[in-house]
């Protein structure tokens, strides 16, 4: 079982690497290996993409490597390979996002990914910090899960989802903000799991024996 993270040379994957390698130790989950070569990606069992940053440059990166967006697609599109999109990871399954221009995503899971708007004034952008999730759908991943559960979020943009049922979480920030998107064998989290305590934990582990 090969669990791949993918690296486009975008952000600090230190911290994910570490999570997801110490919950596959403990629940005998495999090998977690960081890649950016197409045929790894075509051979692992299960895809994580990290992503920080601007949504133009995370998409500008992913798409400049050659054969990697085909193989993520093939994997995850055709072949229903689990796949976990990580904050700006998540982001890039919308249709489009809106930060500084408009930038094809993914378009695995329909949307748009705007920049929040907080309804009550003196709220700061970037929502950072902790926040609780509430759980409003179902899926494997969320097994453990509840309500009220702390998470770390550091984002400017969120996923506003075409379909309702694809929102399985949220947390408030001066109105509903997404917190994890899914569908059949693709999920992401707006929230850094890695640095999300116990609950991210229990969602890297769910993710990891998960079998769609």
């Amino acid at each position: 079982m090969i669990t791949a993270i993918i690296d486009y040379s975008i952000g600090n994957l230190h911290s994910a690497v570490k999570a997801f390698q110490r919950m596959a130790n403990e629940e005998d989950a495999g090998e977690v290996c960081v890649t950016s070569d197409p045929e790894t990606v075509a051979r692992a069992d299960r895809i994580v993409l990290p992503g920080d940053g601007a949504f133009p440059a995370c998409c500008g990166s992913l798409f400049a490597i050659d054969g990697l967006h085909d193989a993520l697609r093939e994997s995850v599109t055709a072949r229903a390979r689990p796949f976990l999109g990580i904050c700006v990871g998540m982001q890039m399954l919308a249709t489009r996002g809106h930060e500084f221009e408009i930038v094809e995503g993914l378009d695995w899971i329909g949307g748009d990914v705007e920049r929040i708007k907080p309804a009550k004034p003196g709220m700061k952008v970037p929502h950072m910090g902790w926040n609780d999730m509430v759980i409003d759908g179902s899926h494997p991943v969320l097994e453990g899960l509840k309500t009220g559960n702390h998470a770390y979020f550091v984002h400017s943009y969120q996923f506003r989802v075409a379909d309702a049922s694809h929102r399985l979480a949220y947390c408030d920030y001066g109105g509903d903000i997404t917190a994890i998107v899914g569908r059949d064998s693709i999920v992401g989290t707006q929230f850094h799991p890695e640095k999300s305590q116990s609950a991210g934990l229990r969602l890297i582990a769910n993710f990891l024996t998960w079998s769609p």
